[in-house]
């Protein structure tokens, strides 16, 4: 219990981000299915038959994914509840969100059991009040409910919002799985035109929703770099517009399949899948934007426009590392042993998950630098590495991705230096501190992604479909990292750090899917996402090179 209580900040988000995927894949599937694919089915034959029966089957995992989210949730959210207030188990689920979510679970549970009814119009009303009520439910435990001012509209907007993003996002599978199957350019062409109107209307009805409720939540326009919750909301717009210009390539597509029935849905099918991970990207900077307060109501410990810009201002990198002795860490352990002395009950200078951050100075902030300018300069040699291997210069630069296994030794031991290896925080216990186990995660994912392409790229692994592990584990760290959380007693501290993560976030998600392109497309895009990616590392590590903490 004291360990889910450790780490149940970051825990949450990580929850409330799959809790968000199966939602929107849920009702998202509904609006596929009602709107498209059983409409569609009798015109288009036995494709059509095909694609309800998939579409169906694909709804009921998801359904079950939702409910079982949605539990896992509760299961968590009530048992930190009753770990840190003297009620039972059964008064926590007599809270407002374990009701939610209870009812949340029992509606994924009864669309998983609706998919396998027959195709009644009894059946279809029952999706449809189900979607309704899965987003009204979701509504009483968002930032709109807890509002004493614009309750309503919040909540309208928000559903609007939700709404959107699932009938877009979580239809974009659905449509996926729709291209994967074999058919006529008639079917295609219906299916896609079909997708296409039910996408601008989602966008539409998302971006509306969206505004109204960055206005409110935001308030003004220093909130929007002043404060965590208006950086967020800037990067999922960025992310968004990312999803936008895919979508409106498909729509190209689609255009052109409609004039020409015989053109090749292949590159249709490729951007559906990179508009996947995009989304799914999108849902987890959702989730990571509930976990914190609006802006609007964060009026204090705001960073200025001129600390910001101070603070994304370049210097040179700091190449050179302060001893270890000098760290704020082990200058109060070393006092503590000695005071230890006279009073051998004092406690450690430092407890995992206490809820008191470890001290920092100068030298622990150089500490940090350092870190990430060498990092820098890893992920920089890595960029230009990939070009010279693109310009086939020498054979040997093949060998690059082995850069990333002597990264992940490198933050191993540097990333945490008051825990195992070079602390004497044990590691068990070190995993105590959501901020550390974040780090031991990014370190595995540096090193299994490093290891598995440098296989991949010697041909050690000749396997079918091996190269996209690559990809998939950027898109996945880049993802991971939009949810990072810093350790920091001062918030204005912990946003300006968080900052200058965000490109670098953003850019490793471009790096993924261009390689995702590179590896999918045919010519010529496939052509051009091979130089995209290795220069989206190389603007990753010019970041990390002017990466400063002052």
């Amino acid at each position: 219990m004291a360990f889910f209580l450790d780490i149940f900040g970051y825990l949450s988000v990580i929850l409330r981000g799959l809790v968000l995927t199966a939602q929107s894949l849920t009702v998202g599937g509904i609006a596929f299915l009602l709107l498209l694919a059983r409409p569609l089915a009798a015109s288009l034959g036995a494709a059509g038959e095909r694609l309800e029966r998939r579409s169906r089957s694909l709804l009921r995992w998801s359904a079950l994914a939702f409910a079982a989210a949605e539990l896992a949730s509760v299961a968590v959210q009530c048992a930190v509840l009753a770990g840190t207030v003297d009620i039972g188990l059964g008064d926590a689920l007599g809270a407002d969100f374990a009701i939610a979510g209870l009812v949340l679970a029992a509606a994924g549970i009864a669309v998983a059991w609706a998919t396998r009814a027959p195709a009644t119009k009894g059946v279809a009303v029952a999706l449809g009040c189900l979607a309704a009520l899965v987003l009204l439910a979701q509504t009483a435990t968002s930032h709109a409910a807890a509002r004493l001012d614009d309750r309503l509209p919040l909540a309208i907007a928000e559903i609007l919002h939700m709404a959107g993003a699932a009938i877009w996002i979580g239809g974009i599978p659905y449509f996926a799985l729709a291209l994967a199957q074999d058919g006529s350019g008639k079917a295609w062409r219906r299916i896609g035109a079909r997708f296409s109107r039910m996408s601008m209307g989602a966008v539409a009805i998302l971006v509306a929703g969206g505004l109204y409720m960055a206005v409110i939540y935001i308030g003004s326009l220093d909130a929007i770099y002043g404060t965590a919750y208006g950086v967020m909301v800037a990067t999922k717009a960025a992310l968004l517009l990312g999803l936008l210009f895919l979508g409106g390539m498909n729509f190209l597509a689609v255009e052109r399949l409609r004039r020409d029935p015989a053109a090749p849905v292949m590159r249709l099918r490729r951007f559906a899948e990179v508009e996947i991970g995009l989304g799914l990207t999108v849902l987890f900077a959702a989730a990571s934007l509930t976990s914190q307060p609006p802006g609007a109501d964060l009026t204090a410990d705001r960073a200025s426009w001129s600390e910001v810009v101070h603070r994304l201002t370049p210097e040179w990198p700091l190449l050179s590392s302060p001893d270890r002795s000098e760290l704020a860490i082990y200058r109060m352990e070393a006092a503590r042993r000695a005071e230890a002395q006279a009073n051998p009950q004092l406690p450690p200078a430092y407890v995992p998950g206490s809820g008191i951050v470890p001290p920092r100075d100068a030298a622990d902030i150089a500490w940090s630098e350092y870190n990430h300018h060498w990092a820098g300069i890893a992920v920089l040699a890595i960029g230009l590495l990939a070009l010279a291997e693109r310009a086939r210069i020498a054979p040997w630069v093949r060998h690059w991705p082995l850069i990333f296994v002597a990264l992940a030794v490198f933050l191993f031991f540097r990333s945490d230096p008051e825990v195992w290896p070079l602390g004497e925080v044990g590691l068990l216990e070190s995993l105590r501190d959501p901020e550390v186990v974040q780090h031991r995660i990014f370190v595995l994912l540096i090193a299994g992604f490093g290891i598995f392409e440098w296989r991949v790229r010697t041909g050690r692994i000749r396997r079918p479909g091996a190269a996209l592990v690559f990809p998939l584990m950027i898109a996945l760290g880049g993802a991971l990292l939009l949810t990072h959380q810093h350790a920091l007693s001062n918030i204005k501290d912990q946003l300006l750090i968080e900052i200058t993560h965000v490109p670098l976030a953003l850019c490793g998600i471009a790096a993924a899917w261009a390689r995702w392109l590179e590896l999918r497309l045919g010519p010529p895009g496939d052509r051009i996402a091979a130089w995209v990616w290795p220069c989206a590392f190389i603007l990753v590590g010019v970041v990390l090179l002017v990466y400063r903490e002052t």
